[in-house]
């Protein structure tokens, strides 16, 4: 009568090693205690015995899906996954087994668009995902959570587990979300900073319409075609990647969370705007010969403007993401864009609104350059990894000369103060080329390219101020070096997206866990290693001897 009136449920078998004699001792007496604790629970489930789950890894005998138990010894212990990239709350991501049948590999949908629990594991058995993955993962609140995957991932949290020249690296003790040595989705390999291609083409249309306009450089006899040549390619890769951005914003929403959150990338999140600025501010004379609507200042600038408020208000209302916690020499990108907003509103008449954002972005520089050249004590240590992005302290100071001499209409005594600041940083980087060494090819150096070709430009309204022959040599110098870079990297892109087809690898700084792993505890000593571990200990033991010999000696 007993068996039938008990509700079917799965057999687990444990397949861990044998413990110890010493171990096993102790097991009827926590078999005991183990009964009197599951039998003295209240609830539907009133005195049915359930067997003592541990930590012990466990095996269905009914479906062949392993488990990790949930429950603790102890209130403090800590659980610690493996660091092997494809564990996913306690669970193998690609070793879940269906009914016995093939295995199933990585779980990408973690990262897709309002994804829920019940939908990443929709493939498991029934019985499996109500019991197992849903007990194990509730909380003491009764609600069920997952702690790897978490929308507001600290900033502090992402300097911790990564590395790299854009913090994209996985540090060794740490383990992500997602497999390591499988290719991901192509959505979920593309980052936000493929837009730094996009301002690398972009500034270059700038730079060339300046080349081809400039008195200082108008010996060069530069034709305008080429102004159109690189504005049309920059405006193709502005829609290539807005297109694909978008289908990542689409499918993989919470990939995108991610990135957002992400110290370094979520200041790309302003570059498609200064990028349609650029675009704006250098269309060629072929295309439009009519001075620009402010209507179309108002499209580009009013999004931005919005996004913003949102980042400087972190900055400054404190919190885990105020300035002092967050800053980076790519932060430069969220400030650049109050001076390029600058130069389009006083293109298109606004000359006061010009003004207003060249103050907003002055000022914000100005203490993003305290805030990064101080070091204060309590900011986050920068990597060393990060200093290809120094370049970055150029882009301010040359975009706010050129807002200045823009809205004012002459080289005057501010605007050479910010074009000299930017000349300096850009020499004492160049004498410090070993910044620059020893980094793989990715597409993040195309945001270097961009600052170096904003001082091309700066230099060149400095040539026609002051018309010599040191300042239009310095001029061209500047240019040909940001032209040389722009095409080196160019046809790197090249090679590495269709010839090598390396240019996008899985991006591991998205699938970081929310909080850093514990570290796992030394097994205990197997019966292999007691003979080792008396002879060490023999050993220090006759050194011990040893030492206290020569004092009883000199005592007597």
């Amino acid at each position: 009568m007993e068996q039938k009136q008990s509700t079917p449920r799965s057999n687990f078998a444990d397949i861990n090693e044998v413990v110890p004699e010493e171990d096993t001792e102790q097991e009827p007496q926590q078999k005991d205690n183990n009964n009197k604790r599951f039998t003295g629970n209240r609830g539907p489930n009133r005195g049915r015995q359930r067997p003592y789950r541990g930590f012990s890894r466990q095996v269905s005998l009914e479906t062949g899906f392993s488990v990790l138990n949930r429950e603790s010894k102890g209130r403090g212990e800590k659980k610690s996954l493996p660091r092997s990239g494809r564990s996913f709350a306690g669970f193998e991501t690609r070793g879940i087994i269906n009914g016995g049948g093939d295995g199933r590999k990585g779980d990408f949908s973690i990262f897709r668009t309002k994804s829920t629990l019940s939908k990443q594991n929709s493939l498991l058995p029934s019985v499996i995902r109500e019991r197992d993955i849903e007990n194990s993962l509730r909380g003491d609140d009764g609600e069920t959570k997952d702690e790897s995957i978490n929308e507001n991932v600290s900033a502090g949290r992402y300097f911790a587990a990564l590395r790299g020249p854009e913090l994209d690296e996985v540090k060794d003790n740490e383990d992500i979300l997602l497999p390591k040595e499988e290719q991901w989705p192509f959505l979920l390999r593309f980052p936000i900073g493929c837009y730094g291609i996009c301002l690398g083409l972009s500034s270059q249309a700038v730079l060339w319409l300046a080349l081809a306009k400039s008195p200082a450089t108008h010996f060069l006899h530069i034709p305008p075609m080429i102004n159109l040549i690189i504005w049309l390619l920059a405006l193709v890769a502005l829609v290539s990647v807005s297109f694909t951005y978008m289908l990542k914003c689409i499918f993989y929403f919470e990939a995108v969370k991610r990135e957002y959150f992400h110290p370094v990338r979520v200041n790309f999140f302003f570059a498609p705007w200064v990028v349609c600025m650029f675009l704006a501010i250098s269309v060629p004379p072929v295309l439009s010969r009519k001075p620009l609507h402010p209507a179309i200042w108002c499209a580009f600038m009013g999004p931005y403007f919005l996004l913003e408020l949102k980042i400087y208000g972190q900055w400054l209302s404190g919190g885990k993401r105020r300035l002092c916690k967050v800053a980076n020499p790519s932060s430069h990108l969220s400030i650049v864009g109050n001076f390029v907003g600058a130069i389009l509103a006083s293109k298109v008449g606004w000359n006061e609104v010009a003004k207003f954002l060249w103050a907003v972005g002055f000022a914000h520089y100005l203490v993003m350059f305290v805030t990064l050249y101080q070091r204060l004590p309590t900011s986050e240590a920068l990597p060393k990894e990060l200093h290809p992005v120094y370049s970055m302290f150029i882009a301010a100071p040359s975009a706010a000369s050129i807002a200045w001499n823009t809205i004012y209409g002459q080289f005057d005594g501010c605007s050479r103060t910010c074009f000299f600041i930017a000349l300096f940083l850009y020499i004492s980087l160049v004498v410090r080329i070993n910044f620059f060494t020893g980094f793989k090819f990715s597409v993040a150096w195309w945001s270097y390219t961009f600052p170096m070709t904003t001082a091309s430009v700066a230099t060149i309204k400095y040539a026609e101020a002051v018309p010599c022959v040191p300042t239009r040599a310095l001029a061209l110098t500047l240019s040909f070096f940001s032209s040389a870079m722009v095409c080196v990297l160019f046809v790197s892109t090249l090679l590495h997206g269709f010839v090598w087809q390396t240019l996008f690898p899985n991006d591991l700084a998205i699938a970081i866990t929310n909080k850093r792993l514990s570290k796992e505890k030394k097994p205990f000593k197997r019966a292999y290693d007691l003979k080792r571990w008396s002879k060490q200990a023999l050993a220090k033991k006759i050194s011990a001897e040893k030492d206290i010999e020569p004092d009883d000696e000199s005592h007597h």
